[in-house]
């Protein structure tokens, strides 16, 4: 397996092992969420300062993103979606001010 395709099959491991989302190794690590995945993903080549950082938040040495899995060993899961945050409905201008000047009546 060539070192990219180490990294990112040991960084989801770990991150999923450790039940953390990209985007908190992301933010915590500070470096952009999709830059994350495409390491995952083997679209990005990250630095050793980004190897490193990554590792810090994971609380593993960076050697550790360099292991080489036990030959067959299933790929990496992802961890389940969470929770979206529902998004307000937008009211229009004209509706917000007759419920601002309704409520100021009330």
């Amino acid at each position: 397996m060539k070192a990219r395709a180490l990294v990112a099959w040991n960084l989801r491991r770990i991150r999923v092992e450790r039940d953390i989302s990209q985007e908190r190794l992301a933010f915590d690590a500070g470096v952009d969420r999709a830059y994350t995945g495409g390491i995952e993903r083997q679209t990005h080549n990250p630095t050793v300062d980004v190897l490193e950082r990554l590792a810090k938040v994971l609380n593993v040495s960076i050697g550790e993103l360099f292991v080489q899995p036990p030959r067959g060993a299933p790929k990496p899961q992802v961890l389940r979606p969470g929770r979206k945050v529902s998004r307000a409905k937008k009211v229009k201008p004209e509706k917000a001010k007759t419920k601002k000047l309704v409520a100021a009546r009330g």
